[in-house]
């Protein structure tokens, strides 16, 4: 008969750490009594008993000015301040994941949400949790969390923090929280079931499948025994359940190729020893050795500063749960896994992965490890921050910090100073700004004694743009289109980024409209899209072009208007001989003094203002130059006719005096008198060269 032992039978490390405390108070010689049972396991407590260790059910019962021993699955936070008032010593024996759960529900509270405890609302555990908060909804598995919720529709709106009993079931655990993910609205998840127990019952059920019969060891008032005999159950037709040696009969397994034992959390190893001895008298050595080794591992100590590899056991939104195979809680917070602070923990570790991490703290009289990952990261990346500024290669960072004078980026945990020149932002620009961004960037000076480590922002993307510009000149031809972002503005146009190039769009080419400033059209950042007008290789300049070429308002303006038309025009420019008035956007023609009234004017200014909206007729279209010339004194000489041939008899024939002859308005305006639209002087400035 082969007899397979599970790795994880026995007591897990907060049981351990339990009965070790209890072990040392009552060997301490001082009066000590514990508080109800410290585990489920009569033969521990009988042996604690034994020692000198006095065990009651009550504080009532407790000897005066003696240490007391709470339980390994905790006492509310009324017990720890009443044994406190009545000057009792407390020597809190809570596993260190329990304590955890108290931290989250009491937490909670104090965040005005409402704990929601899943697990057995008698079982001790569950009602020492309860008893740290005010106003706790506990919830017996999915049935008692279903009847809570869906009771009352409010309370799916509630704002929810959902924990777990240590030792309740996986499955069990898993199915209340998908069903509460999609009834609840405001809700937190801590999954708190302990890795431990986990573990076990993953083994415990491999075992069952495999073996003819399964012998489970451990209390009956255990849960966590409980639960196991009930799995096993599932698995196998024979599960025999003991609590020790003594009552196990090996004839009813004889006929049996093998038999599995486990055993639950608060089984001691010597128990285990004696059953798997009986059970296997020729593999007694071996056993012997075995529990040797496991319990070297189970005290095995760890020191601050040193390397140590696990499995990560569980996640939740702040930390991740790591078992390095000790009596230790392990857990490495957010802040020591990454420094990327919109990091999820499920993105960068999974459960069963294995992990290597820096002992940051060890606190054993809680049995807490606090871990790095980071730090261990940082130690290993050294090495490859050195090798990046021999090779010139580029690395990733997030800016964590501003510092005097520059920001600081940790790069694969390492501390890189980046100075202000260096960051690739203008002299004067808000650093803060680049706080939590990712950024790419090249080591330029390493001192490792010193740790000290210098980047540049800056060369990344001078050389990132010194490629793109060499794509752009490779392949740049006229009317060719871009994509491009508006760098910077100049009263005579903007500069626009194609793509490491900066070309030069005229501020005639911005608009077909008449525009005084860039920004009229255009800011810094827009993206818009242009195309080469010219450009010179040699000299690095390129010309650029924003209007739309397919909506020519040259065109458009033939097809509506003739010479003779009458339209509303806006005043746009006044000059010494007359005055610009926009036809269409795009299209301006010349009011010549002579023709701004029938009167003689001196200034336009005196007649028309900028801005102004007056009704012209168009005397002479140049079609070649594409220059309009327009009339407001025609409308009025005509309408002065009209109204003296309205006033005269019918057979009256009107004479006007050489004074009042009609003027007709000269075609075009000749360049000596005055120059036409297009051609009239303005106050812009001449158009800059061509940008580099």
């Amino acid at each position: 008969m082969e007899i397979k032992l599970a790795k994880t039978a026995g007591f897990c490390y907060g049981v351990r750490r339990a009965v070790e405390l209890a072990e040392r108070l009552a060997g301490s010689g001082k009066p000590c009594a514990m508080l109800g049972s410290i585990i489920h396991n009569d033969h521990v407590i009988q042996r604690l008993k034994a020692q000198g260790m006095a065990v009651c059910a009550s504080m009532d019962e407790l000897p005066p000015s003696c240490a007391v021993l709470l339980r390994s699955h905790g006492e509310p936070k009324a017990v720890h301040d009443a044994l406190k008032a009545g000057g009792w010593e407390v020597v809190d024996a809570a596993c260190p994941n329990v304590t955890r759960i108290h931290d989250l529900v009491r937490q909670a509270e104090e965040e005005g949400r409402i704990p929601l405890i899943v697990g057995d609302p008698g079982h001790p555990e569950v009602q020492a949790i309860a008893g740290w908060c005010q106003a706790p909804v506990v919830a017996d598995g999915l049935n008692g969390l279903k009847q809570w919720l869906l009771a009352d529709e409010n309370r799916r709106e509630l704002p929810l923090t959902m924990v777990s009993q240590t030792t309740a079931h996986s499955l069990t655990w898993k199915s209340c929280v998908e069903f509460a993910k999609k009834v609840c609205t405001n809700l937190k998840i801590f999954d708190t079931i302990c890795n431990a127990t986990y573990a076990r019952q993953e083994e415990a059920l491999a075992l069952a499948e495999e073996c003819g019969a399964m012998i489970v060891i451990g209390d009956p008032k255990s849960s966590n025994t409980a639960r196991l005999a009930e799995l096993c159950r599932a698995r196998c037709v024979k599960v025999v359940c003991i609590t020790g040696a003594s009552e196990l009969d090996k004839a009813q397994f004889t006929e049996l190729a093998k038999v599995g034992i486990t055993a639950g959390a608060s089984t001691p190893g010597w128990i285990i020893k004696e059953v798997y001895d009986i059970m296997s008298d020729e593999n007694n050595f071996e056993i012997e050795e075995s529990f040797a080794e496991m319990l070297e591992k189970s005290i095995k100590t760890l020191h601050t500063g040193e390397k140590v590899t696990g499995i990560v056991t569980g996640l939740t939104p702040t930390e991740v749960q790591v078992d390095l195979g000790t009596k230790h809680a392990c857990y490495i917070p957010l802040n020591e896994l990454t420094d990327d602070p919109n990091a999820k923990v499920e993105d960068l570790v999974k459960v069963n992965d294995e992990i290597e991490c820096f002992v940051v703290r060890v606190n054993d009289q809680e049995g807490v490890v606090t871990l790095s990952k980071k730090r261990l990261d940082s130690v290993k990346s050294w090495d490859d921050i050195e090798a990046a500024e021999e090779d010139h290669s580029i690395l990733e960072g997030v800016i964590t910090e501003e510092n005097k004078g520059g920001i600081v980026a940790s790069v694969r945990g390492v501390r890189v100073f980046i100075p202000a020149s260096q960051s690739g932002l203008p002299r004067g620009a808000d650093l803060a700004s680049m706080l939590k961004q990712k950024v790419r960037l090249r080591i330029t000076e390493v001192n490792r004694s010193r740790r000290r480590v210098v980047g540049s922002i800056r060369a990344v993307e001078r050389e990132e743009r010194d490629a793109k510009a060499a794509e752009v000149w490779e392949s740049i031809e006229v009317g060719k289109v871009y994509q491009g972002t508006v760098k910077s503005l100049v009263s005579y146009g903007a500069f626009v980024d194609i793509g490491g190039v900066d070309g030069m769009v005229h501020i005639s080419e911005l608009s077909w409209s008449r525009i005084k400033h860039p920004s009229e059209v255009v800011n810094v950042g827009d993206p818009v899209t242009v195309y080469v007008l010219s450009f010179d290789k040699e000299k690095h300049k390129i010309s650029l072009g924003m209007k739309d070429r397919s909506q020519d308002p040259w065109a458009l303006f033939n097809e509506k208007y003739a010479v003779g038309s009458v339209l509303t025009a806006k005043v746009v420019k006044l000059m010494t001989f007359g005055a610009f008035a926009e036809v269409l956007p795009g299209v301006d023609g010349l009011i010549h003094i002579s023709q701004l009234s029938d009167h003689r004017v001196e200034k336009p200014e005196d007649v028309v203002k900028e801005g102004q909206e007056v009704t012209v007729m168009i005397t002479a279209i140049d079609q070649e130059n594409k220059k309009i010339s327009l009339s407001i004194r025609a409308l009025m000489e005509e309408a002065q006719a009209a109204k003296a041939a309205e006033a005269a008899e019918p057979d009256e024939v009107v004479a006007t005096s050489d004074s009042e002859a009609t003027t007709v308005a000269p075609a075009f305006v000749e360049e000596a008198e005055a120059p036409a639209a297009e051609e009239a002087p303005t106050e812009e400035a001449a158009p800059a060269p061509e940008a580099e």
